[in-house]
């Protein structure tokens, strides 16, 4: 058998989301990082139209109703934007804030919300984090009381990616005791009242899309928001990482390959001592162990795609997937950044924002140090 089982359906679908980037994201990676956002509606509802939303989820709701490697085939060419924080903010919606209601929604939740998040009419995000908690999600303190036929929501939320323009808002909420069995999942639409946007935060990378810090002061939504069962949120969230983490890794790799083309490109025109510095032994040599550590950084990543399409626990591989490509993430762009000198210490090039937005890979969805954790658990370490 082939693999990774790529077929032409999948080098189309390649080619048209790398001719969609290069029209649409590439030309103001500059601009849109300067500017501090993006145009999400316009860009999604472009990418709705051409089936990209929902490409793993099914026709009946809205979805292509194509598998996870059309899926790994369209993120890795969103790579080709070269903006971080624009393919971060893309995969907010598509992997993050709707999968979890497409797979346990009731019909009423999908047709509210599903449906329209594929076809670009409404934004979701993601609530968790919150100013006391980030890795232990068991001690998230937003609270949702119920009160009759509502849940009335009062807490806070932080570095919440589409938080300052997202409709709706997957949030996790306490209704229960303390700890993992206390926590609920709801859809929170973000035009309730008592909900307000507070500061967006400053941050080193990924500055085209908000992370923002978000307010619920007595915010009331029906109980029907409720994803699945009261309490069964804990469970919800870390089913729903997979996806994230996975993602995750499919930035990373498709990333580190962009990044090494652009600069074995530079180093044939950049001449130093009479000769492309490309030419350079050192360089060259680096350029071999980088392109060698990126495949097999690439192959581990796909056999994670490959158990997650066949629905088999996919948990250890992404594990490793994420914190092997997280951390050779910050090498390669180090290295490379490296390889431009001193231009690569300014923004003519693009390996300045590669170098900063890398840097919260290793951290978002799961730190390098809760993926280590994970793979010892489920390797019997203790």
């Amino acid at each position: 058998m082939t693999f990774p089982p790529f077929t032409e359906e999948h080098d189309l679908l390649r080619k048209s989301v790398r001719e969609f980037v290069m029209r649409e994201l590439h030309p103001h990676r500059k601009e849109w990082d300067d500017a501090g956002e993006w145009p999400a509606r316009e860009v999604l509802k472009k990418m709705a139209g051409m089936g990209l939303l929902g490409i793993r989820f099914p026709t009946e709701l809205g979805g292509a109703g194509l598998d996870w490697w059309a899926h790994a085939a369209m993120v890795e060419e969103l790579a080709w934007a070269r903006n971080g924080g624009v393919t971060m903010s893309i995969f907010v919606h598509t992997d993050i804030s709707t999968p979890v209601i497409a797979e346990l929604g009731t019909a009423e939740q999908k047709e509210e919300f599903v449906r329209p998040a594929f076809s670009g009419d409404r934004i979701g995000a993601l609530g968790i984090t919150e100013p006391g908690c980030g890795s232990d999600v068991a001690a998230i303190t937003t609270t949702a009381r119920t009160d009759g036929d509502d849940y009335v929501i009062n807490g806070a939320k932080t570095f919440i990616t589409n938080g300052a323009f997202a409709d709706f808002i997957l949030l996790a909420v306490r209704t229960g005791p303390a700890g993992h069995g206390g926590i609920s999942l709801v859809v929170f639409p973000t035009d309730t009242p008592g909900f307000h946007v507070g500061k967006k935060l400053d941050k080193l990378g990924t500055r085209s899309v908000d992370s923002s810090m978000l307010h619920f002061e007595d915010c009331r939504i029906p109980r029907r928001y409720l994803i699945g069962r009261e309490n069964a949120g804990f469970t919800y969230i870390m089913k729903n990482f997979q996806g994230e983490r996975l993602a995750g890794a499919l930035m990373c790799t498709s990333g580190m390959e962009v990044q090494l083309q652009d600069a074995i490109e530079y180093g044939k025109s950049r001449i130093a001592f009479g000769r492309p510095i490309g030419s350079f032994q050192v360089w060259r040599h680096k350029f071999a162990e980088l392109l060698t550590q990126v495949q097999a950084a690439k192959m581990l990543t796909y056999q994670a795609v490959d158990k997650m399409n066949a629905r088999e626990d996919a948990t250890l591989a992404i594990s490793m997937a994420k914190l092997f490509a997280g951390d050779l993430a910050q090498r390669v762009a180090y290295e490379c950044l490296q390889f431009y000198g001193g231009y690569g210490f300014t923004e003519e090039y693009d390996i300045a924002r590669a170098y900063r937005d890398v840097r919260i890979l290793p951290i978002g969805g799961g730190s390098s140090e809760i993926m280590k954790e994970i793979i010892a658990k489920y390797s019997g370490l203790g």
